[in-house]
């Protein structure tokens, strides 16, 4: 039997309808998914309240998005998941690719040491929904949580918007400031205001098995072109915690996706991947190829993020590591907004980096598609010569795409340099982790940027005190942060100084910051 066990979470009857104390919605999201969740946490943190509408009162049934990637861990870190999240999780950073049975090469996607998160990690979904339900229930002021409340109907205004919400007892009317719609890549609240995704359905199906094994296969991700044990064109093998894995094969357009779920059909494909080794299955599920998304995220009050506002082919790991990026752009956006710090027009700087980001991840997810299902004789032709000259010639390797996997989208296209020539890290990259030591303790740079703007300097000169922002140096010999193994100085470089965003992205490079530059980079990203 699968080791996870479902347990609901149960329902409360809203005070709308108990005739209980009625607090302010600054903020409803809709759908308590990863997405939801972690906004929720986000603004929380940030010492803003919201409402989680979600029609249902279990986890995700099946494990369906696993991959979590470093910088999404990251995210989960500052949200106080991470670790938990990693402990529990399956590690890998190296990945295989193979033509039939011959590995052509390898790929280690974290070669480099000083990163407290891995590369990857393989973690089922309703493990993740686990963990933030109950990091959520730890802010029992700023979170309400309510399971079996159903949103059927939703009017925007320019002050707000109001939802019409079932549950077991009755229908409420719930007004919020600004609503997030967290409800998936079948959202009714995208079909409730009549918009519409663009973008291109591939005619092609993949079948997913999550199966129960005992088995001693590698935590690496396994990828084969024209294996010899499925008569199609590409699979997939990922491990997962609690002897579970992953099996992900090619079907073809013309298969019947409730046929190819049927178990005396399921199971025999299976055993041609694993041999006659016992196993059970967990979960079974086929799904089509789409890249799509949303023209805009933010429609009024109403703001999309994750699969609501874009969806993706899921080789590559770009779907839920996505759409937790959303939340990281929109959590201290949103919450300098309602908290008044900010005007609401900062909601389309929102719009634009994820665009800008969902746009990344669906021009590699559609280079993905193309080389995992020519259509062409030309197409296959040229697939064929590059996976023939990828095991002996490094150069073909770059060519052969089997899901180019999620890294963090760069916003250097929002950014000028400042005038500063050629930092190590330009404004628009995400921090780069490192360790480091504080008063004798080992901590690590990500966990010491707070939910505000930080200032860093790196080197031995004294730090200049600028009043309204929090100011750290790290040095080699001394500071707030000691930098004992060099990782630090390395990748920023003696001598500059980087102004971090709340989402630890750099917004700015000094070599000597000023009071009246920093202020201003800060007044910039605020809007102010």
């Amino acid at each position: 039997m699968p080791r996870y066990r479902y347990r609901h979470f149960g329902y409360t009857v809203p005070p709308e309808l108990s005739g209980g104390p009625r607090r302010d919605c600054k903020v409803a999201i809709v759908g308590a998914g990863p997405i939801g969740l972690s906004l929720s946490i986000d603004l929380a943190l940030r010492g803003v309240a919201s409402v989680v509408l979600d029609d249902n009162d279990v986890v995700s049934i099946g494990s369906r998005a696993i991959c979590w990637a470093k910088r999404t861990l990251e995210i989960f870190d500052r949200l106080g998941v991470g670790e938990r999240m990693v402990e529990k999780g399956v590690t890998w950073k190296v990945g295989r690719v193979y033509h039939r049975e011959r590995e052509l090469y390898t790929f280690d996607l974290l070669p480099e040491a000083g990163h407290k998160m891995p590369a990857f990690i393989n973690l089922q979904q309703y493990y993740v929904e686990d963990y933030l339900v109950e990091r959520a229930r730890q802010f029992p002021e700023l979170i309400d949580l309510r399971f079996k409340n159903k949103v059927v109907g939703i009017e925007d205004g320019s002050r707000g918007a109001t939802l019409k919400v079932e549950t077991p007892d009755g229908a409420y009317d719930l007004h919020a400031d600004y609503v997030a719609a967290c409800d998936g890549a079948k959202s009714p609240i995208r079909s409730m205001l009549g918009l519409e995704f663009r973008g291109q359905l591939f005619e092609e199906r993949f079948l997913i098995a999550d199966i129960e094994m005992q088995a001693d296969f590698p935590p690496d991700r396994r990828f084969w072109f024209e294996p010899i044990f499925h008569n199609g064109e590409s699979a997939l093998l990922h491990k997962q915690p609690d002897n579970i894995y992953r099996i992900d094969l090619q079907l073809g357009w013309n298969a019947d996706p409730e046929e190819e779920k049927k178990p005396e059909n399921v199971i025999p494909r299976i055993k041609a991947v694993v041999g006659e080794r016992p196993f059970e299955i967990d979960w079974v599920s086929v799904y089509t190829f789409q890249c799509r998304r949303l023209e805009r995220f933010v429609h009024g009050r109403v703001i999309f993020a994750g699969d609501s506002a874009h969806v993706v082919s899921p080789f590559g790991a770009r779907g839920g590591n996505g759409g937790i990026q959303d939340v990281d752009a929109l959590g201290w956006r949103l919450a300098a907004v309602v908290k008044g710090e900010a005007p609401e027009g900062i909601l389309e700087r929102y719009n634009a980096e994820r665009v800008h980001g969902a746009d990344e991840n669906i021009r590699n997810s559609a280079r993905t598609t193309t080389f995992m299902t020519p259509k062409s004789d030309m197409e296959k032709m040229m697939r064929r010569a590059v996976l023939d000259l990828a095991a002996e010639m490094p150069f073909a390797r770059r060519l052969i795409n089997s899901g180019r996997l999620s890294v963090p989208c760069s916003l250097e296209r929002f950014y000028d340099s400042g005038g500063i020539a050629n930092p190590p890290l330009p404004p628009g990259r995400v921090a780069v982790d490192a360790p480091l030591e504080k008063r004798g303790e080992s901590t690590w740079l990500l966990n010491e940027l707070d939910d505000g703007f930080t200032l860093v300097a790196f080197g031995e000169e004294a730090k200049r005190e600028i009043a309204g922002v929090r100011h750290l140096r790290v040095g080699a010999n001394g500071g707030d942060l000691l930098d004992r193994e060099g990782f630090a100085l390395e990748r920023y470089g003696t001598g500059f100084s980087y102004l971090f965003r709340p989402d630890q992205h750099i917004c700015a490079v000094f070599r000597e910051p000023t009071a009246e530059g920093v202020r201003a980079s800060v007044d910039k990203e605020l809007g102010r």
